[in-house]
């Protein structure tokens, strides 16, 4: 019976006398699991930060969008306000004015909120405070209007000149004073559907007045919470569904509804299946290395075995058996792949914390993936030396002890 421990020292001493051939047998690995773990830990990364970027959007928010004109009105702002699972609603009216600071003029998105809007959307100030039910000639500016749009900063208590068009082609300017201005929004991938930075807010009630007119363009509702969101969505629709008559065989053709309904966990899942198309993608490209590292070990192995056909056959001699000899090999071969996976893991962890410093995103590192790199080093190891291994281990002894 051959010792089990001289048989590993054979294959250290095998690993060491040819330090240039067990790199570069090894590095086809290394660069495969470091793929892999870089690849599948930016994917959750991704993920992860699409999940913080829409979360931090808003508060459980739905979107109702009118897709016909002068639909929405008070009548339709009741029944949204009471659909059970509901908390509060924002209606909003946006528009497109002509807005003067000094002597500059720019072309800006005017939108009429209520007070609710604040809540819905998640603001957060960098000065001042946003719009009351009882405010009338005052607004609230995004980050990039007050720092961007004119030749000089506006401060709040500053004064801001807006010009409306209406519906005749007559125009009428009014002063605005602004009361708060939004703080800026970090950098971010996700464009939120709801993003102030470059928008005006004046209350909804002035711009109707303004503009002679008393609808609605949508309404930004907020849900209770996220578990019961879709539930909620889908009450909504059916409301209002019966409320403007769509027949029930229309229910679930959005093509024929006056309105449309979206929610935060629509937009979550999409996300979502973002990450994960984009994981995959990643991940498959990661194991394509992997693959190629596999055969270069495999044709690293193979010149091996042909390289030690005199020293298998000396092993052979001192009565190392068929089985010996392949597990021998193949020992040599997962250990080889055992070094390259703990290489890759190390490799792989550091440049995907790099590459997410980078781009700023979250660091994400699942668990599970150090385990699964490490078993895939092995595995990969296992099916890399059996060829070779079995190449070895049916040589004939007298034959291989003839090879010079």
């Amino acid at each position: 019976m051959v010792n089990i421990v001289q048989s590993l020292r054979i294959a250290a001493g095998s690993i060491r006398s040819a330090k240039m051939r067990s790199i570069l047998t090894t590095l086809g690995i290394v660069i495969g699991v470091a793929a892999v773990i870089a690849n599948v830990s930016l994917g959750a990364s991704f993920q992860q930060y699409f999940d913080e970027e829409i979360g931090s959007v808003g508060s459980n928010f739905i979107i109702i969008n009118h897709m016909e004109p002068d639909l929405f009105h008070d009548n339709e702002l009741e029944l949204v306000e009471n659909t059970p699972g509901i908390v509060i609603v924002s209606p909003i009216k946006q528009s497109l004015q002509k807005v003067t600071h000094l002597s500059t003029s720019r072309h800006l998105s005017v939108d009429g909120v209520s007070e609710d809007y604040e809540t819905v959307a998640n603001l957060k100030f960098e000065e001042g405070s946003f719009l009351n039910d009882q405010d009338k000639y005052v607004a609230v500016i995004g980050n990039d209007v007050a720092y961007k749009k004119f030749d000089r900063k506006v401060f709040t208590q500053n004064s801001i000149d807006i010009t409306f068009k209406k519906d005749g082609g007559s125009e009428v300017t009014k002063r605005f004073k602004v009361k708060g201005i939004l703080e800026s929004p970090k950098t971010t991938m996700v464009q939120s559907p709801i993003a102030p930075d470059e928008r005006i807010f004046i209350p909804i009630s002035t711009l109707n007045e303004i503009q002679g007119e008393d609808d609605y363009g949508s309404f930004l509702a907020m849900a209770s919470s996220m578990d019961t969101i879709q539930a909620t969505s889908d009450d909504l629709d059916q409301k209002l569904g019966r409320h403007f008559g769509v027949p029930s065989k229309d229910m679930n053709d959005d093509d024929t509804k006056p309105y449309s309904i979206h929610n935060q966990g629509e937009i979550l899942e999409k996300t979502d299946q973002m990450a994960g198309i984009l994981g995959a993608l990643l991940t498959s490209v990661a194991l394509i290395s992997l693959v190629v590292g596999s055969i270069g070990i495999m044709n690293i192995m193979l010149v091996t075995v042909t390289e030690r056909t005199r020293e298998i056959g000396i092993l052979k001699s001192l009565g190392y058996t068929n089985l010996n000899v392949l597990l021998l090999f193949i020992g040599e071969s997962v250990v080889l792949s055992v070094i390259g996976g703990l290489l890759g893991i190390g490799l792989g962890v550091l440049g995907a914390y790099g590459a997410q410093s980078l781009m700023a995103l979250p660091h994400a590192f699942p668990v599970e993936l150090i385990v699964i790199g490490f078993v895939v080093s092995v595995i990969v190891g296992l099916i890399a030396g059996v060829y070779p291994a079995n190449k070895a281990a049916r040589m004939n002894t007298v034959d291989a002890l003839r090879s010079e």
